[in-house]
């Protein structure tokens, strides 16, 4: 057989490797001497004393942010082996699951040789962080990186088996491979969030279009559920559940759209800072109410010239004696991009109550109650004032602006009654928050495959549904693929999450990758649908809007691959 014929063969069914899981194992070890020679050659840029340069790390920003994107993509391919192990050993990995596997690692093994795409315009090869043609020969030449290389696209193969699963059994029957769970609570949890994703998928394409709230009724309805207080201990009226659970909850929610799978997550924010640093009275106070979603939760941080940089903000926290004489902060600024903001009757509030303490030393959290807003009077509280920010996407909740003029806030409510803590605070709950985002980005990316699939099987053009067509099926093979990596990697964060090990790390990578799958995902649907993508009746429009805010807000991905790069060359991991 030529070479030729070999390719074309692999395209279609993949190599028949006699044990692919111990291929997959031999060369994800070669990936990994790969990330560390990389992560000695990039040390070696930014930390040739033996503890990272600030100055250095900005100036070699490229290789650095790079070596975080090949952490990731090793990280990657630790978690679809893992997956692909425990279906094994259950007896449930399936040719689809294998060729997903493989499809996996042969192209990121390619990627990693050739070149990593850090943004549309920027592609990261390995002599960019300084890696010689030895270090590279290394794991291009490892026979078992070697044999997943040469049978990296089974796609059509795997888009057969897709449309085949379609046929037999519509989008709820595992047509794109096992989640692997391997939980009957996680499954049963995932079915019922399915069905209600499923049931307002029609209604929140018109919310979307009409950019209006997503209606209290729906919120109501997620607060009987247990969303708000999914991972709260059951003394506080939660459901007592890990984070494992709340990605599986979060996935199917934003599978449906977005902003149900959005409603959650700054009430997560909050119970998390009430139950790690709040005092009992706090605890009390206001955990049943959020737990039950009684409480609507907005977080205030944001401020006009201040994102990812909180040691920059500038609204200030003054301690007075209120109007009954009681002792109350004054807060005085103006905060931007606030999800939510109108309709929530809590705020996680930043401000900065010591001036002369410079960064994050002065700044404390507040958690502080506001009347509910309506669409006519959105923020009805004196002290308070503000307006809605008009977004392509993410509409379901809204965005706004909201000044602050000496609103009070009872002394009492300042987070912990300590001050100066509060990004410490914060600090703590954001593994949770990005671990919680790489889930929404699994759901938008879901979305897209799903209406990407529909879309090219219905689609007739030239006397054939357009799925025939190599390039059509070749893109939502990949598509599956991505997402089936991204779900493992949210995943694989969530369970060291659950365990009580630090994982900002494993939480930072899910997100970075989790949030350009789920724009490449939109993107390639969208062409998949042609100029009726283009067309606001179609939900791919809607989907494409939404995917893009998830590689900037909980950390752009360019200060998400900063963070990464920093903590794993200072030694963690």
């Amino acid at each position: 057989m030529s070479q030729t014929a070999v390719n074309e063969h692999a395209d279609r069914d993949g190599l028949a490797l006699p044990d692919l899981l111990a291929t997959c194992a031999r060369a994800l070890a070669a990936a990994q001497a790969f990330r560390d020679a990389a992560r000695q050659a990039v040390a070696d840029l930014v930390a040739p004393a033996g503890k990272v340069d600030p100055a250095l790390l900005e100036r070699e920003q490229y290789a650095a942010h790079g070596f975080a994107w090949l952490a990731t993509y090793v990280a990657a391919l630790e978690a679809m082996l893992h997956w692909a192990e425990r279906l094994e050993g259950e007896g449930a990995l399936r040719e689809l699951e294998r060729l997903l596997l493989q499809a996996a690692f042969g192209e990121y093994l390619r990627q990693l040789l050739g070149g990593i795409a850090l943004s549309q315009v920027e592609i990261l090869r390995p002599a960019d962080m300084g890696l010689d043609e030895a270090t590279v020969a290394a794991l291009r030449d490892d026979p078992a990186a070697a044999a997943l290389i040469a049978g990296a696209a089974p796609r059509l193969r795997i888009a057969e088996l897709i449309a085949q699963g379609l046929d037999s059994g519509g989008l709820d029957s595992g047509v794109f491979g096992a989640a692997g769970l391997g939980d009957e609570t996680l499954d049963m949890i995932r079915d019922q969030f399915r069905k209600f994703a499923n049931d307002h998928m029609e209604a929140a394409h018109g919310w979307h279009l009409r950019d209006e709230l997503i209606p209290l009724p729906v919120i109501e309805r997620l607060g009987e559920l247990g969303v708000f207080g999914l991972t709260l201990p059951e003394d506080w009226g939660g459901a007592g559940l890990g984070k494992t659970a709340m990605c599986v909850v979060t996935e199917e929610l934003a599978r449906g759209y977005i902003g149900l799978g959005s409603l959650g997550t700054r009430s997560e924010i909050a119970a998390e800072l009430i139950g790690r640093s709040g005092t009992e009275a706090q605890k009390r106070r206001w955990l049943p109410g959020i737990a039950s979603g009684a409480l609507q939760v907005t977080a205030v941080f944001t401020e006009p010239g201040v994102g990812s940089d909180l040691g920059a903000i500038a609204t200030r926290a003054v301690k007075a004696k209120g109007a009954d004489g009681g002792d109350v902060y004054r807060i005085t600024g103006n905060k931007t991009w606030i999800t939510h903001g109108a309709r929530s009757d809590l705020m996680t509030l930043m401000a900065r109550t010591d001036p002369d303490q410079p960064g994050y030393k002065g700044l404390s959290m507040f958690i502080a109650e506001k009347p509910r807003g309506t669409e006519a009077e959105p923020f009805p509280a004196p002290g308070m004032s503000g307006g809605e920010i008009q977004v392509l996407g993410y509409r379901g909740m809204k965005e706004y602006e909201i000044a602050f003029d000496g609103f009070e806030v009872p002394a009492a409510h300042l987070l912990g009654e300590v001050e100066g803590q509060g990004f410490k605070q914060l600090m703590a709950t954001f593994e949770s928050a990005r671990i919680q985002t790489a889930a929404r980005a699994v759901g938008v990316a879901q979305n897209a495959l799903e209406l990407g699939l529909a879309y090219a099987v219905a689609r007739v053009q030239f006397g054939k549904a357009i799925i025939a067509f190599p390039r059509v099926a070749g893109k939502l093979a990949w598509m599956a693929v991505e997402t089936m990596i991204v779900r493992q990697l949210t995943l694989a964060a969530a369970r060291a999450k659950d365990s009580g090990r630090r994982c900002d790390i494993e939480a930072g990578m899910a997100k970075l990758l989790g949030a350009r799958v789920a724009w490449a995902n939109a993107d390639n649907a969208l062409q998949i649908h042609g100029g009726n993508g283009y067309a606001l009746e179609f939900k791919i429009s809607r989907v494409l809007c939404d995917a893009r805010i998830l590689n900037i807000f909980e950390g752009a991905a360019e200060i998400q691959a900063n963070i990464i790069a920093r903590g794993l060359l200072s030694g963690r991991n």
